[in-house]
């Protein structure tokens, strides 16, 4: 198990240095839970997160990412068995991050601290993914918990869904203390690099990091590849079903490597739930390929 004291860029730094950049999406989908003769329900979806654990656990990958909401479906007993999912894959020794796309503003971002980012939180996870559109800065006390915590947040940037394009491309201008100029996209990108300046330790990747999906044109988004800021881990969904390839993954991110998780879900969680363990390597190996 990594040491949760440690503060989560330099723990997400080794362990992809041990064990790559892969990240496999723990994403029940009732016609998953089909095809693994699994029931639509708490049980189910619980059962299903442990086999995709073991799996990455048996391979070797770095990080897991369970999407809350297949859980939530089912209420408290969902809520269990995500609980459950949670603690089994962080004492598998995988980086955890827990997809819950959370955000709002003053108390209730403490309140969601409260149930992801402490160590006596229910829904414990090494990293949770928030969203920044009730304004990225409302999300500060938050991500400062986080880090002060030894846990990372994933801030959602730029995602491929398209009714994303019109918030995300608009103009900001000289917003904030930092006073960037550009795309809101940029301006998340640029707010996760400011609050990254105050944290970064012996490995100069910070704690606070970003949501870019691998399928974009980053450059629409107002995002330049090629100068992506040192110190903001990225999470990269997209790759697989998606459309993005993971051969293609440093093309795609050039020079992020040493921060990058890239996120596969369907393209290896369909098929018979035996040969799990089968397609999650044969993804490995394609991003050892491609480096």
């Amino acid at each position: 198990m990594t040491d949760p004291r440690r503060p989560y860029g330099v723990r997400l730094a080794e362990q992809i240095a041990l064990r790559g950049n892969l990240c496999i999406g723990i994403d029940p989908h009732p016609a998953l839970l089909a095809e693994w003769d699994l029931a639509s329900s708490a049980s189910g979806v619980g059962e299903f997160g442990r086999r995709v654990v073991e799996a990455a656990q048996a391979v070797g990958v770095a990080a897991v990412k369970p999407q809350v909401a297949f859980f939530e479906a089912y209420g408290s007993v969902g809520f269990a068995a995500l609980e459950r999912v949670l603690r089994e894959a962080r004492d598998a020794g995988l980086i955890v991050v827990a997809d819950a796309k959370r955000g709002d503003i003053g108390s209730s971002n403490a309140g969601y601290a409260a149930a992801w980012l402490r160590a006596e939180s229910p829904f414990y996870c090494d990293a949770l993914t928030v969203s920044p559109y009730l304004g990225v800065r409302a999300l500060a006390d938050i991500a400062h918990e986080a880090l002060d915590s030894g846990r990372g947040v994933y801030v959602l940037a730029a995602t491929s869904n398209p009714e994303a394009a019109e918030v995300q491309t608009a103009w900001v201008t000289g917003g904030g203390d930092e006073g960037h100029e550009g795309t809101i996209a940029s301006s998340v990108l640029r707010v996760a690099e400011v609050w990254n300046s105050a944290e970064v330790g012996e490995v100069g990747i910070g704690s606070a990091g970003v949501v870019l999906g691998a399928t974009l044109d980053l450059n629409a988004r107002g995002i330049d590849p090629q100068r992506l800021p040192a110190t903001v881990p990225i999470l990269a969904p997209g790759f697989g079903a998606q459309g993005a390839i993971l051969a293609d993954v440093y093309r795609i991110f050039p020079d992020a490597s040493e921060r990058l998780l890239a996120s596969v879900s369907r393209s290896v969680l369909a098929g018979p739930r035996d040969a799990l363990a089968d397609r999650i390597r044969a993804a490995q190996a394609e991003v050892g390929a491609a480096s």
